[in-house]
């Protein structure tokens, strides 16, 4: 999509670049002291700019790789010599994982520092006298703040609680259950100075939605987190959010997920705005395609795409009218004029194990995605280095490729929480025994879905049913991990894992950080 600068900003002497199109400008880092604090709207917003940039930053690569790597959505094989990178993507997949990990320190390293550039904003706004301004991006950040909590309480389990900036003393780790109290007040606190806007204004920030979402989120897992179901009070604040009427399923299920997705997006509750230029970090694309798909898709640059799914998770999709279903690309591929698209290559460098004496001997190959990863080196997690290696896998197409980006960062905004979610965990916790409000059922909520979905209504619904419409409606979204849990099923067996220990549904606290913070207690099982 065009992305144009629309302007240039100094603000208490620093230059901000704002990118902006049909998407609200976008935060961006900036440099603000006790001896220029701000005091107008506008001043507070630029100020908050770095705690958006740090949580935009690995939300879409880290954070998504340890919540979706971890389960049977999606698989790193290394192809090759690349993609190895000390075994970490294999780790994952095989829940052998452990505190040196360096995605598992990568995400902590991530979750932290957003909450800690929150924390050094609000610091910053405390020495401003208070104003509805003040108190209003106060809030936002809070919310924020809140929601980084969460990310990090539900991937590590118990975690320190920093909310002073600079405290030189070394946090202790909280409980699970007191980490969601937390949570919760703060969020509560925060409500009523957040936003009821829903535009162009306000997006890519927390709003009251936002935060009933959140709500929402951690009501539906409350069992999981404090021992303590809270399915009634999900429905709350799901129906907050229904009657709300600020939200609607989109009519095309391929335009959320766009380059040119943004503030028009009516699915959208809260969104992390990318620009392939001025906010980088989104590289679905690089990940999941394959480099001879770049011609198709007008990009400049190589695609390197080691990620596919499994045939387990694929095996959701089994609706022939679902349009949810184009969102994968198997099978024999074609140009965008119906022509195959063709690799150039030789006999051996199709398949290396070809033992003709003709091995060099060139030919042209229809690129053909199949569903089954299989080793050609067990021990190094490798598919393989010729072409067909280089094929396998059923790949992801849900984030479109952005033909405008001339690197490996798209352009697509990506959902944190979204109307078609909010819907599916109502009827979820129905399934688990909340009481039905505004006349809905469950089946009625997820028929709803389905049908704008152009998939075949159900007669019945299950919880084990659900579990895969949360599938087929939100795959690559962050979410499977925490859905899998909460469903009792990530002990389960997919691809090549058999690791069946339930300490798993947490990570370890990264050995630097308890190298730093001995206070820090080691998770039970690492």
């Amino acid at each position: 999509m065009m992305k144009l600068i629309r302007s240039i900003l100094t603000v208490m002497t620093v230059t901000l670049l704002f990118s902006a199109c049909t998407k609200v400008e976008v935060p961006v880092e900036n440099e603000l002291t006790p001896a220029n604090f701000p005091k107008t709207e506008a001043q507070f917003l630029l100020a908050s700019g770095t705690a958006y940039a740090k949580f935009r930053d690995q939300f879409a690569t880290t954070y998504w790789q340890i919540q979706s790597l971890s389960t049977d959505e999606a698989i790193i094989p290394t192809r090759g010599s690349n993609w190895f990178d000390g075994g970490r993507y294999q780790q994952l997949h095989y829940h052998t994982w452990n505190a040196d990990n360096p995605q598992v320190a990568g995400v902590w390293s991530w979750g932290f520092s957003t909450i800690s550039s929150c924390n050094q904003i609000l610091a910053l706004f405390e020495q401003s006298p208070d104003s509805e301004s003040k108190l209003n991006i106060a809030a936002e950040i809070k919310t924020l703040r809140a929601l980084c909590f969460y990310l990090m309480m539900d991937v590590y389990g118990n975690i320190p609680l920093t909310t002073k900036f600079g405290d030189a003393n070394q946090p202790q780790t909280q409980s699970r259950k007191d980490v969601f109290a937390f949570i919760e007040k703060e969020v509560k606190d925060a409500l009523p100075r957040l936003s009821e806007v829903n535009d162009k204004s306000t997006y890519g920030r927390p709003t009251k939605f936002a935060a009933y979402a959140l709500l929402a989120k951690m009501y539906l897992n409350a069992e999981v987190y404090t021992g303590t179901e809270r399915n009634n009070d999900a429905v709350a604040m799901c129906d907050m959010l229904i009657k709300s009427n600020k939200f609607a399923l989109a009519d095309d299920y391929a335009s959320i997920f766009k380059a040119d997705n943004g503030p028009a997006t009516s699915e959208f509750i809260f969104a992390i705005p990318y620009d392939n230029v001025q906010a980088p970090g989104q590289r679905f694309t690089w990940y999941n395609l394959h480099y001879a798909l770049s011609a198709k898709y007008g990009l400049p640059w190589r695609i390197s795409g080691p990620t596919s799914t499994l045939p387990e998770f694929y095996a959701n999709f089994d609706s022939k009218t679902d349009v949810r279903n184009n969102v994968w690309l198997t099978g024999k591929q074609f140009d965008n004029s119906g022509k195959p698209i063709l690799i150039s290559t030789t006999k051996k460098g199709l398949d290396a194990n070809y033992s003709g004496d003709d091995g060099a001997t060139q030919i042209s190959w229809q690129l053909e995605f199949s569903p089954q990863i299989t080793f050609v080196n067990v021990q190094n997690f490798d598919v393989g280095s010729d072409v067909l290696g280089s094929a396998k896998g059923i790949r992801n197409n849900k984030y479109a490729p952005d033909a405008a980006a001339t690197t490996n960062n798209g352009g697509n905004d990506v959902p944190v929480f979204r109307y078609a979610d909010i819907l599916l965990m109502k009827a979820e916790a129905i399934l688990r025994g909340a009481a039905p409000t505004n006349g809905q059922t469950a089946l009625g909520i997820v028929n709803e879905l389905r049908t704008k979905r152009k998939a075949e209504a159900f007669t019945s619904i299950s919880l084990d049913e659900l579990l895969r419409e949360r599938a087929r409606e939100l795959n690559w979204e962050t979410w499977r991990r925490n859905d899998l849990i909460r469903f009792g099923k990530y002990e389960g067996s997919w691809g090549y894992k058999t690791d069946q220990n339930t300490y798993k549904r947490i990570f370890p606290i990264p050995s630097g950080e308890r190298i730093l913070n001995p206070n820090l207690k080691q998770n039970t099982g690492y």
